[in-house]
């Protein structure tokens, strides 16, 4: 730009203050909405991971011929296996494995119980047991931890599901004419 002070004729680069203003704006209600959409994701993603973690899948008790005074239990969440061994009377140990962390599970048939044994990969011993099953629910159990475990490992959404809807699911994908 020329201008001219004193007669004499110079040339001045002048920055256009108002650009700068204006482009810093609209980079601010830029920033202001990514920062809006990701506390958004975050907070659906929130109530996802709460919706999930409170959904008690199955719970299955062991049966002990003729009684059973303190019970094992074996809860079957979405994202994790709870399991719940009563030694007395007002006390229990409690192991949580996380799905992902399930390598195998297996069961062991007998005449009248069954027998299921979870492999982790993150404990120090690695297997859960829990015995005196009845057969069908060990089985069933089987079938939901690995439909769990595929769901898991192909990073599958499962919180929009109803609990009904999942359990047919996971039961129909991991049916095998093996287990009977």
């Amino acid at each position: 730009m020329d201008i001219k002070i004193n007669n004499q004729r110079r040339n001045v680069a002048v920055i256009p203050a108002v650009q700068e203003q204006v482009a810093g704006i609209s980079q601010r209600k830029e920033a202001i909405l990514l920062i809006d959409k990701n506390k958004r994701l975050d907070k659906k993603l929130v109530e996802n991971l709460v919706k999930k973690s409170n959904r008690i899948l199955a719970a299955i008790s062991s049966h002990q011929f003729p009684f059973d005074f303190f019970p094992d239990t074996i809860n079957i969440e979405e994202g994790r296996i709870t399991v719940i061994t009563r030694s007395f009377f007002l006390s229990s140990e409690v192991h949580s494995v996380d799905i992902k962390d399930i390598s195998n599970v297996f069961i062991n048939m007998a005449p009248f119980f069954a027998q299921l044994v979870i492999v982790s990969k993150t404990f120090s011993r690695n297997e859960i047991r829990i015995k005196y099953l009845r057969k069908k629910e060990a089985i069933f159990a089987r079938r939901i931890i690995e439909g769990l475990r595929i769901f898991a490992g192909k990073q599958i959404d499962t919180s929009s599901y109803t609990k009904e809807e999942l359990v047919a699911k996971l039961e129909e994908l991991s049916t095998t004419d093996i287990v009977t």
